[in-house]
């Protein structure tokens, strides 16, 4: 089993949190206070991880209208109570970092949301989750509206398929 990285588990963190508000939409900040109890942060995040964590729970509940309604475009099939709670937060997480968090590369967070799908979700989940960013990050690029800076500038290829006539 390979080691997780420090933000894989801040992820992990940030689901269970937007999973407990989901159910229970009072008492975001205890469940903010929770976060970084585990033991596993214990003396290993920054306050820039910390940063992170809080503003990506923050950020998935303020726009998680808008981050519903890119699902919906994606899914014309499936109303939005068909999709697994799990599926659905893991979506908001990856839609809200590609559009609201320019420094990280979008490979990067459809890699882990597909990651954290595999272990949280069902085994189908990882084709429907990276099928939905996939859209929304060629829907970005399309529309010139992916907003990255720094290290989420560097390009790189999430799906490729390949050209018959080279």
């Amino acid at each position: 089993m390979k080691p997780k990285y420090l933000r894989r588990l801040i992820r992990e963190s940030v689901l269970q949190v937007l999973y407990a508000y989901e159910y229970n939409s009072e008492g975001l900040d205890k469940l903010l206070e929770n976060l970084y109890e585990k033991e596993i942060f214990k003396d290993r995040l920054s306050e820039e991880d910390k940063e992170f964590g809080t503003s990506l729970v923050n950020k998935v509940i303020i726009n998680h209208k808008e981050l519903d309604e890119e699902i919906e475009k994606r899914v014309s099939n499936w109303e939005m109570s068909r999709i697994a709670v799990m599926d659905r937060l893991l979506l908001r997480m990856g839609i809200c970092e590609l559009k609201y968090f320019p420094e990280i590369p979008p490979k990067v967070t459809i890699n882990e949301i597909i990651d954290i799908g595999k272990d949280f979700s069902t085994s189908g989940s990882s084709k429907f989750i990276n099928g939905v960013l996939d859209a929304v990050l060629m829907d970005l690029k399309t529309t010139n509206t992916l907003n990255k800076t720094g290290r989420g500038l560097i390009e790189e290829t999430v799906t490729t398929k390949p050209n018959i006539d080279e």
